[in-house]
């Protein structure tokens, strides 16, 4: 497998040095030319030095005058991102999964380089769970830290960092230990946002469990819906998949002594990290007690089947007796008991009815009615 990656490093960068007709980055650009570019400054001491900076300027400057650039993207083309990735240098491979995105959560190092990508999770309002409701909404968050930049790579309508770095602005204490401290409040942010989700999508299940076990006799619907159970169970699955693969980059950024990675912000990796395996746990157990509610709902079915099974086998029974007697007397025979008693018919009702009442009281007394 190293020989492969080695190989497909080595064979990348040639085709990406191949200009693209018509179009392209140009690092001289004014940034707000450029769609994908959502901001770009440059940070000296915790304070914004610098607006409205393309990145070649941005690091021209921190070059010069030291300090590091922070760049927001928001789902650039190949051809937008290409000439970023040249200014800092940008693995490829990184460059390629930052640009495609669809990545599973992972921590991967290149060199000076550090590529983060995060799931975001947003929960969609409802008025009520459907089963074909979307409970939750999954984004991504690519980071590229190095000594002196941070570039962010945005895909998906929710997890907008705006309000972060309106927010780091206003710490200059915290944003002046680098962009170590900006991947921190990235990750911070991601994980509060699991943590939101987590205690909405935990509602839901409420709502779901009590409508499963509630009395029927109430207007609820008799053993809940299956349909919803498993969509929110999908909905869960998505969550998990969010959630799970994270955990082992933030123990490594949290417990791994890295280069790129301020000592004193890497103790705020830990409270993340706390964070995030506590989210886990929720949805681990989510995913177990959809499990337990979606098989409540199956029994439910089949004893509400069973039910109906044994009401209608003892209705069938009842009325079997007034069928068999209207048979017999029906046949046309000359010869037969009681037949031309005239008090034959009101003896057959009277038995009859005797009957029928009797299988009756015996089913009623055993449950089936």
């Amino acid at each position: 497998m190293s020989m492969i990656r080695d190989l497909r490093a080595a064979v990348r960068p040639a085709l990406r040095r191949v200009p693209v007709q018509g179009g392209g980055y140009d690092p001289t650009r004014d940034p707000s030319a450029n769609s994908a570019v959502v901001d770009c400054a440059v940070y000296r001491d915790g304070k914004r030095a610098s607006d409205h900076v393309s990145p070649a300027e941005a690091m021209r400057r921190v070059r010069a005058e030291g300090g590091f650039a922070w760049i927001g993207l928001h789902e650039p083309a190949e051809h937008e991102f290409a000439g970023i990735a040249r200014e800092f240098g940008l693995h490829p491979l990184a460059v390629e999964d930052a640009v495609h995105a669809h990545q599973r959560p992972k921590l991967e190092r290149y060199d000076d380089t550090l590529f983060t990508v995060f799931k975001t999770i947003h929960y969609v309002e409802h008025a009520e769970l459907t089963a074909t409701s979307e409970v939750v909404e999954t984004g991504e968050v690519m980071c590229f830290t190095g000594p002196d930049f941070i570039i962010t790579v945005r895909h998906g309508g929710q997890g907008s960092l705006r309000a972060l770095r309106h927010r780091l602005q206003d710490d200059p204490q915290l944003l002046g230990r680098g962009p170590s401290a900006v991947l921190h409040a990235i990750a911070d942010q991601v994980v509060d946002g699991y943590i939101a989700v987590a205690d909405a999508v935990q509602d839901d299940i409420d709502e779901v469990e009590i409508d499963v076990f509630s009395d029927p006799g109430k207007g609820s619907r008799r053993g809940g819906d299956a349909g919803r159970i498993y969509q929110l169970k999908r909905e869960v699955l998505e969550f998990k998949r969010a959630v799970t693969p994270l955990i082992r980059p933030m123990q490594l950024l949290s417990e791994r002594p890295m280069r790129l990675v301020e000592p004193d912000v890497q103790k705020y990796f830990r409270d993340v990290a706390d964070h995030l395996v506590r989210v886990h746990e929720q949805v681990v157990s989510f995913d177990d007690l959809l499990n337990s509610i979606l098989q409540a709902n199956l029994a439910q079915a089949s004893v509400a089947q069973n039910e109906d099974m044994r009401k209608i086998t003892s209705w069938a029974a009842i009325f079997a007796v007034p069928t068999m007697i209207a048979g017999i007397y029906g046949m046309n025979f000359d010869y037969m008991p009681e037949l031309h008693w005239k008090y034959g018919y009101p003896a057959v009702m009277v038995v009859t009815v005797a009957i029928c009442v009797t299988i009756h009281r015996g089913f009623k007394r055993n449950g089936w009615l």
